[in-house]
């Protein structure tokens, strides 16, 4: 089995991986993310204990129990290019022995759910709902990168997508994956809405925002809120899912991404209070992985 360089994964003199400063001990089987830090201290709160903490840039990690269940949460910051690094260091956490450099021959299968904050694009899916991703469509490119991205990708959903919107050949492909059944089912309630998520690789221009810059396609919400897959429609935008479940899938492990929404584009309405919405989605969350 080939050595892994030092130059390919980077190990802190303290054993920790180079981005996250996490210790293979150190990391639960269960994690949450997070995109804001600030909101690490916010999940870490229902904790019964913490066991370990560590900060780096926009990546904070607490490790503790709930309920007696190990439970990591982690902040990723924002964007698909953050996701990259989060979801290689944690999979090498568990599936590269550190002293060796090499791949384990057993792997190790982490649960893996996003709580963030989200826009819609349908005018049915009010503020301050919460929104399940069954699948993810990234426009950030990122697993276009990865060999085997076509096995675990919609290929006709993204063509129908491609083909509806008139899509600009200047742009990355987009790529559409499933969140894990198993987690997806979990987290699924009657007081849940579920949906097909945009991952955008910005807030303003990708996400069909205009300020001094004019889009490419002044149409472009429109049309993705106007089509439909089958019985599947495109509810929101975010800035990571799409990267948590193609990584995820590659990987071999089981992802799913649910989301307050904060705003509607269509309706152009903005949440007046969301922090409420979202800690209640973590204790919920939290009761249904635990």
């Amino acid at each position: 089995m080939s050595r892994i360089e030092e130059s390919e994964l980077i190990i802190n003199s303290d054993g920790s991986v180079f981005h996250l400063h996490i210790k293979p001990g150190d990391l639960a089987p269960n994690i949450i993310l997070v995109g804001d830090p600030g909101r690490v201290e916010t999940v870490a709160g229902f904790f019964d204990e913490i066991d370990h903490r560590s900060a780096n840039r926009e990546f904070v990690s607490r490790t503790g129990t709930y309920k007696e269940t190990p439970v990591t949460v982690l902040s990723t910051g924002i964007g698909t290019d953050n996701i990259d690094i989060v979801l290689n260091e944690l999979d090498a956490l568990v599936n590269i022995d550190f002293e060796s450099r090499t791949i384990k021959k057993e792997k190790t299968s982490l649960n893996i759910v996003r709580i963030g904050t989200s826009g819609s694009l349908q005018k049915d899916l009010p503020v301050d709902s919460w929104l399940l991703s069954q699948k993810a469509i990234g426009f950030d490119g990122l697993l276009n990168f990865y060999d085997g991205c076509e096995g675990i990708c919609n290929l006709d959903f993204e063509q129908k997508l491609i083909d509806a919107t008139g899509w600009s050949n200047r742009l990355t492909r987009p790529y559409v994956v499933d969140a894990s059944d198993e987690l997806f089912n979990l987290l699924y309630d009657k007081n849940v809405h579920k949906g097909v998520t945009i991952s955008a690789p910005g807030f303003y221009g990708p996400q069909g925002r205009v300020l001094r810059l004019s889009l490419r396609d002044p149409e472009i919400n429109d049309k993705l809120s106007g089509f439909s897959y089958g019985d599947e429609r495109i509810t929101n935008y975010e800035m990571e899912c799409s990267a948590i479940y193609g990584l995820s899938k590659l990987m071999g492990h089981k992802a799913a991404t649910v989301c307050a929404i904060i705003a509607n584009r269509q309706a152009g309405a903005y949440s007046k209070d969301y922090k409420p919405v979202i800690k209640s989605l973590i204790q919920f969350v939290l009761d249904r992985i635990c």
